[in-house]
């Protein structure tokens, strides 16, 4: 048996799609669970479009991902002479000429096809010129391109490893462009050209394809080259079932990539999305799904890209994470709030190792870490709803006063002494001690929820939260000033 080969072959002008994302994931997956060679091509022969910025968002996500690729980069701009040398073998035998019709007479004659009704193709109008004809073309330096000469009867059959037979007629394609005007190939001429060239066995590929695969199947025969095996992946769908846009959120890698999911994330959330492991368990390590991946068991459907599951997934390998290996990938999104320095000092390190525990559990992203620690860089300044509610309550004031008295009091500011004299004050005041708490979380955090109110105390420290529990109570008593009613406390 042949080593497997297979490839990813981007184009560089746009950056990388989370489609093209998972077609290079399936590939590599392919490659390493078969002991092959995961190989890189840039297509970068439209000189207009293509952007070193680009190729490099491309390479990058692909690192990022960990695909990494095994041999040195193939880049189509640097293989013209290759091109022109195999376009050159096809015309000798017949199988290619030059087409001399001017881009404007084409467009005319396509929109007279559609008038009609009648599919637009090429009416093959150069590839009865007569030698003599040509060469006078060609002397009088007309412009032209290469064309294919595609069989006119007969079909066009070949296996696909995902969606079994598939039939093409070759009445039903057209005599399609190999080389343009300026001398560089079409995609389907290098394509074929490259991926013999660098001996694929395997063309891992999106469904939009199908329809280049008869094409590039007559010009393997023509070019007397041993086809690969295809295996066409179902497309990518938004959750209303459509194809995947922007109107569906963000489509490039790099967008997820600065929203803080974890590349772990998502190289597991795009191996699920046309292929489902067989013991219906979601969360794979990348050991699991190479040793797991089969090519047999991918579903022709389209695949939904669901961004809730996706944070979901994330959500999870952010709790895996250790809290120093976290609060690393945080310094970023911290530093970028002024909060830190990158790298952060020492003692930004330390509190930032107290911080990151406390808003792990609740993080689906990155980039929601700050977000959820805002209160431990930056007071309140403002409360929200359910925080002024609490706040409002009768009998805050005088509350917060007291505890922030006694927690001032306190030698040792502790997360247990905190919470004993948290509770403490509770009894005697005859009241639960959630009438203690929620207020207490309202006025040093702004908010109702997060994480525990007393390890977050003893993280932010007795002035802090002696700060803003004095704050707070000021703010009480100039809502009161203002005429604003006060609920009972026990409402």
């Amino acid at each position: 048996m042949r080593e497997v080969r297979v490839r990813i072959a981007p184009s560089p002008t746009g950056y990388l799609h989370v489609g093209t994302a998972r077609t290079a994931l399936f590939n590599w997956l392919f490659a390493r669970k078969h002991g092959g060679k995961f190989l890189l091509r840039i297509e970068d022969t439209d000189r207009e479009r293509s952007k070193p910025e680009f190729e490099q968002d491309i390479l990058e996500g692909l690192q990022w991902l960990g695909l990494t690729w095994d041999e040195p980069i193939v880049y189509q701009s640097q293989r013209l002479l290759l091109y022109q040398r195999e376009a050159g073998r096809l015309v000798e035998r017949g199988k290619a000429y030059p087409c001399f019709c001017p881009p404007e007479e084409l467009e005319a004659r396509r929109q007279a096809m559609l008038a009609k009704g009648v599919a637009p193709k090429y009416d093959r109008k150069c590839r009865y010129l007569s030698p003599e004809e040509r060469e006078r073309l060609m002397r009088e330096g007309r412009p032209y391109v290469l064309r294919f000469a595609m069989p006119l009867e007969g079909e066009i059959v070949f296996h696909d490893i995902i969606r079994g037979e598939i039939r093409f007629a070759n009445r039903e394609l057209d005599d399609f462009v190999i080389v343009k005007s300026d001398g560089f190939p079409t995609y389907n001429f290098a394509c074929v050209v490259d991926d013999h060239d660098m001996g694929i066995t395997h063309v891992i590929r999106g469904e939009d394809h199908i329809s280049n695969t008869p094409r590039q199947l007559h010009l393997y025969a023509a070019l007397g080259y041993e086809p690969p095996q295809f295996a066409h992946l179902p497309l990518l769908l938004g959750t209303d079932r459509s194809k995947l846009s922007k109107r569906h959120g963000a489509v490039s890698l790099n967008e997820y990539r600065k929203m803080g999911i974890l590349p772990e994330a998502m190289v597991n959330f795009l191996a699920l999305l046309g292929w489902y492991p067989s013991d219906q368990q979601e969360i794979k390590t990348r050991e699991q799904l190479i040793a797991e991946f089969d090519l047999a068991d991918v579903k022709p459907s389209g695949a939904i890209f669901d961004l809730e599951k996706l944070l979901w997934m994330n959500g999870h390998y952010i709790r895996q994470k250790p809290v120093e290996e976290l609060a690393r990938l945080l310094v970023p999104y911290f530093a970028e709030q002024g909060w830190l320095h990158d790298p952060p000092t020492e003692d930004e390190w330390r509190y930032l190792l107290q911080v990151t525990p406390l808003v792990q559990e609740r993080m689906r992203t990155l980039q929601e870490a700050v977000g959820l620690a805002d209160f431990f860089y930056r007071e309140p300044d403002s409360y929200d709803e359910k925080a002024k509610e609490r706040l409002r309550k009768e009998g805050i004031t005088d509350l917060l006063m007291e505890l922030s008295n006694r927690l001032e009091a306190l030698t040792d500011f502790s997360v247990e002494q905190v919470e004993r004299t948290v509770r403490q004050l509770a009894a005697e005041k005859g009241l639960k001690a959630a009438e203690v708490i929620h207020p207490t979380r309202a006025a040093i955090t702004g908010r109702m929820e997060g994480p525990s109110l007393f390890h977050l105390m003893a993280v932010l420290g007795k002035e802090r939260c002696v700060g803003r529990l004095r704050k707070a109570a000021l703010w009480v008593s100039n809502e009161r000033e203002r005429g604003l009613t006060i609920s009972p406390q026990h409402s």
